[in-house]
């Protein structure tokens, strides 16, 4: 079964508690998603490989670590996933980065994918899935499905704020996903937000409603 990380670093938190306040206005609050973000992937890809490698410094020559293995990709799945983008590419600038979008059928309310565009060796790289709310996990756990159905299995999936219903749901259709959140929250309401959550996401990013 995977792993559910939550992250209790006090910066994250108190970044997190000024999200959730609802005066907090569209600047402050893309400000503080990158920044978490940030701090976020830093633990995220604490377990990446690495190999000893020869640096001459101005001093002498020694053996130091970098970075071995897989490289990364970034998928962020549209809209409200596009604010943890840049927080994560300035500390992992070559990373490359992937789309995938989703939209519920108004019949079904099964996800349906309308467009995914993935770095051409994605089945290569170590995939970060970002998308920061996980409410009932319908719209991620569809997204890992397509992103498989791609080639691609090395994938981790990055959440600011989660609800059980939707940690649960992930870990029961793709238990090989590691899931990262800031906070795991208390459930959700009967409209499906997470409890107290921050509201719509992609609303307050973006300023739209």
């Amino acid at each position: 079964m995977s792993k559910v990380v939550v992250f209790d670093h006090p910066l994250i938190q108190h970044k997190l508690s000024i999200m959730r306040d609802k005066n907090t206005g569209c600047k402050e609050f893309r400000e503080l998603l990158e920044e978490i973000s940030m701090l976020m992937v830093y633990e995220v890809t604490r377990d990446l490989p690495v190999e000893k490698v020869d640096v001459e410094t101005p001093i002498c020559r020694t053996k130091t670590n970098m970075l071995a293995g897989k490289p990364i990709g970034i998928i962020p799945i549209l809209r409200a996933g596009l604010g943890m983008v840049d927080g994560i590419m300035n500390l992992i600038p070559n990373a490359k980065v992937g789309h995938i979008g989703l939209y519920r059928d108004p019949e079904t309310l099964n996800p349906v994918e309308y467009y995914c565009k993935l770095p051409e060796d994605a089945e290569h790289r170590e995939l970060i899935v970002l998308d920061p709310m996980l409410a009932t996990g319908g719209s991620a756990s569809a997204a890992i499905t397509f992103i498989k159905q791609r080639g691609c299995s090395n994938i981790r999936l990055v959440n600011l704020i989660a609800a059980p219903e939707g940690i649960e749901r992930v870990r029961a259709e793709h238990p090989d996903v590691d899931i990262y959140v800031a906070a795991l929250d208390e459930k959700l309401n009967e409209h499906g937000y997470i409890v107290p959550g921050l509201g719509d996401a992609g609303d307050r990013l973006f300023g739209t409603k």
